[in-house]
């Protein structure tokens, strides 16, 4: 048994005594987080420099495709918890980028859709997200291209 009062020694394994050492590299689930971190990253820096925060720019988008929606629904597709996106919406409101509405037949459904300016905001960033994403696809073919989306799609 060991005391825990005393410290113990670590000492990191040598390279070829690694677990897995192909692991990371060739796991599929770790390469999609780290392009979409890395190609994500230089676009959330467009929205922040249009005086826009990453979460407002999900919502926008996504009401600009599916509009209205409901809180429930805007949390499935922006991948936010429901305190934080009825935070943010709220903020938005404020901002004049959205509007909630409480619909009548069960006053708990809120549903959210897009003011005049925020439709405009989201239509200028829309055209910048399509300009981002060719220059992020850019090493790809427009057959690469097709057949990358092709294939995401069938794992969404």
């Amino acid at each position: 048994m060991l005391d825990e009062s005393e410290p113990v020694a670590e000492t990191a394994p040598a390279a070829d005594d690694r677990l897995d050492p192909d692991f990371m590299e060739d796991y599929v689930l770790y390469m999609m987080a780290l392009a979409s971190h890395h190609m994500s990253a230089e676009f959330h820096a467009i929205v922040r420099a249009e005086g826009l925060r990453v979460p407002e720019w999900r919502i926008l988008a996504t009401l600009a495709s599916y509009e209205p929606q409901s809180v429930t629904q805007l949390c499935e597709k922006t991948l936010y918890d429901q305190p934080r996106l009825t935070k943010t919406l709220h903020k938005m409101e404020a901002a004049n980028l959205v509007t909630r509405r409480q619909q009548d037949h069960d006053r708990r459904v809120v549903h959210a859709t897009l003011t005049p300016r925020g439709r405009a905001v989201v239509k200028d960033l829309i055209a910048l997200a399509r300009d981002h994403e060719i220059r992020a696809l850019s090493a790809l073919s427009s057959a690469e291209r097709r057949q990358l989306k092709r294939l995401l799609r069938k794992l969404i």
